[in-house]
């Protein structure tokens, strides 16, 4: 369970860099959620970094790298394919 206290914290740090995590190459995405590890949903909270499909940190060029963690609040990157509007 995420107190209110860590949700408001969550909520500051993806407002101060959901921008820069937008234009970051195959990023469709930046919300709130719970880190997932082996395909398993965990219960810690996390910056949700939504891409297209995930590449390999020597293929990206080094500003598009997303990083682990912003201000000691654990970022996870996960692939959800293309997004379309319906």
């Amino acid at each position: 369970m995420i107190t209110e206290q860590e949700l408001d914290r969550l909520r500051a740090v993806k407002a101060a860099y959901e921008i820069d995590l937008m234009r970051k190459a195959n990023v469709v995405g930046v919300g709130i959620g719970f880190r997932q590890c082996g395909g398993e949903t965990t219960d810690d909270p996390a910056i949700i970094v939504s891409v297209t499909h995930k590449v390999s940190r020597s293929q990206l060029n080094p500003d598009d790298v997303v990083p682990s963690e912003l201000e000691g609040v654990p970022v996870d990157v996960q692939a959800v394919g293309e997004l379309r509007a319906l």
